[in-house]
């Protein structure tokens, strides 16, 4: 029973970001969000400061190519040796590997270029949606999934996704002060990255259900 809501809230929350990133995309292809764009980047980059602007850049670099691939490679490395996880590991695989390629094809389709107004760094390529706040939210969010049933207390499962939580909006929000994305490509890029994660969980969830369906005959008869 347990497996099934899991298993119709992943496809639930699979389609309601799927609507929610529709949403976003129709308001910039129709240029009504260049207001609300601008508003939050004024007001995040109203804070700037040398110290600010370091702390930033970390943020950005932790969620560059090469910090997650790092960052993955250790996450594999602890869910296969300590907690003994075999099937999840083909999940974690998929999910942080079709993040970038979906960006990619999200970026190609929509052509959006990226703010041209005080940039703290340079950085080339189309900006929707945001492919740091899709990696973000891709290894953060799976991470998420993959370690709260391992956590036996309430407050560390609590800690668990203040640290993911924390991680994948200040990702999103460094690439805003940094002048690079505009907001509505994070929020984009966050709903893209949900409907992947969802859905890479929804097949994954429904693989465990016919294999509980499979052993069940099995158990009955003995």
């Amino acid at each position: 029973m347990k497996l099934k809501f899991q298993f119709t809230l992943a496809f639930m929350l699979s389609v309601l970001c799927l609507i929610c990133f529709s949403g976003v995309a129709i308001l910039i292809s129709g240029s009504k969000i260049v207001a609300f764009d601008h508003d939050v980047i004024s007001f995040i980059q109203g804070f700037e400061s040398p110290l600010l602007t370091t702390i930033m850049k970390f943020f950005t670099f932790i969620g560059s190519t090469p910090a997650v691939a790092v960052i993955s490679l250790f996450s594999l490395f602890f869910l296969y040796k300590v907690l003994k996880h075999r099937t999840e590991l083909i999940l974690f695989i998929a999910i942080i590997i079709g993040s970038p390629i979906l960006n990619g094809l999200l970026k190609l389709l929509f052509h959006r270029a990226r703010p041209n107004f005080h940039r703290l760094i340079e950085i080339n390529g189309y900006s929707f949606p945001s492919g740091h706040a899709m990696s973000a939210f891709a290894i953060y969010g799976i991470l998420s999934f993959l370690l709260w049933r391992h956590i036996p207390t309430r407050w560390g499962r609590t800690l668990l996704i203040l640290i993911c939580s924390i991680m994948i909006l200040a990702i999103g929000i460094s690439r805003i002060y940094l002048g690079v994305h505009y907001p509505s490509d994070v929020i984009g890029g966050y709903f893209a990255s949900g409907c992947w994660v969802a859905i890479a969980i929804w097949f994954y969830q429904r693989y465990q259900e016919k294999e509980f369906e499979q052993r069940r005959p099995n158990q009955s008869e003995e």
